[in-house]
């Protein structure tokens, strides 16, 4: 594609890349965007010069920095589709994208080992009280007193862990938990009760999976629906011995009431990875509760986990621009509504819809 008829893609122009060219810099978005369009830097530090800035492309790629809100999105003239470099899309107004017949796409299935790994690692450290044995080794005096206190823990053959959505990364933990002797429950509204047994795991109702969690593992994107989804009422319902992971969005859990919960030992711990404010305040409670593992929103952080996610997030938006479904589209309703083929076969494994 060559001359005017070439697409134009915008990207918020990170700072620390600011002494490269953009072939340079998006050299791996390029490998499929190269032969229809052209990567423009966008230099922004508001919503406002954002959205003054990609008026007038064809597509945007994104994963980080402004959120792109319905001021952005009502203020594009010719964008077809958004693409999202990461599983959670909340860096973006959907309902807003939808209602322009904008297609938004993301990368669901690049990094799910990685972070199925975080979350048995999170629940592992709190379960072998990680934290704790590290100080007592390194204090003098203390060496001989992790024994008696991990005596007083049940072992993790037999707990049951629960998961919270059951997504790619939670059939991915479910799998690492049956490895280490665990019963594995699940709560998923949106997945077919067949699939969770298929996976040997249990579907439970939500009530069920905060009374019988040992562990408790969430994996739910984050929306208005999941919202403070773990707050006060949901921790006096868990056992007092129970340990939480959040290895998706911090928001999914009301961090203040999580904080009063460890306090008053309504709950035994937490390993966190995401928080409700990122970065954190230095002097969130959190860092200072022994029974508490933090960790910088790095579940999904490899070798592998960037360039992956760039090349796929590229694919995806030159599918779009060449006038195909992507091969993931976070919004699906509005296929339908726009000038896109479908090259995918219709899958076979479901009966008819009506």
């Amino acid at each position: 594609m060559t001359g005017k008829n070439r697409k134009q893609i915008g990207i918020q122009l990170p700072s620390q890349a600011r002494n490269q060219t953009t072939s340079e810099r998006y050299a791996l978005e390029l490998e499929a965007l190269a032969p229809i369009g052209d990567i423009v830097d966008i230099r922004a530090d508001t919503p406002a010069e954002f959205a003054a800035g990609v008026k007038d492309m064809d597509a945007i790629i994104t994963s980080w920095g402004l959120r792109i809100d319905r001021q952005v999105i009502d203020a594009l003239e010719r964008c077809v589709v958004i693409g999202v470099g990461s599983v959670g899309v909340d860096m973006v107004d959907i309902e807003a994208a939808t209602e322009a017949g904008i297609v938004v796409t993301n990368v669901p299935d690049v990094f799910i080992e990685e972070v199925a790994d975080h979350a048995m690692m999170l629940l592992l450290d709190l379960a072998r009280r990680t934290p704790t044995m590290v100080r007592m080794a390194r204090e003098e005096g203390e060496w001989y007193q992790g024994r008696p206190l991990l005596s007083k823990i049940p072992r993790l053959m037999g707990q049951t862990l629960g998961l919270f959505a059951f997504g790619n990364v939670a059939r991915c933990t479910a799998r690492r938990a049956k490895a280490f002797g665990m019963q594995v429950i699940a709560h998923d509204p949106y997945v077919s009760e067949l699939t969770l047994s298929d996976a040997g795991v249990e579907p439970v109702s939500f009530g069920e999976l905060l009374e019988r969690s040992d562990y408790l593992s969430v994996h739910a994107p984050h929306n208005e629906e999941t919202e403070h989804t773990f707050s006060t009422d949901a921790f006096a319902r868990m056992k007092s011995t129970a340990v939480i992971v959040n290895t998706a969005r911090g928001p999914i859990i009301d961090e203040a009431a999580l904080i009063d919960a460890l306090e008053r030992g309504a709950i035994a711990g937490a390993g966190l990875d995401v928080l409700e404010q990122e970065p954190p305040d230095p002097a969130n409670p959190l860092f200072g509760m022994e029974n508490v593992v933090v960790t910088p929103h790095v579940a999904s952080a490899t070798t592998r986990m960037r360039p992956e996610t760039r090349r796929r997030v590229g694919r995806e938006v030159a599918l779009v621009l060449r006038g195909r479904w992507p091969m993931s589209c976070v919004n699906p309703t509005v296929l339908p509504r726009v000038k896109l083929e479908r090259w995918q076969p219709y899958p076979m494994n479901r009966g008819p819809n009506r």
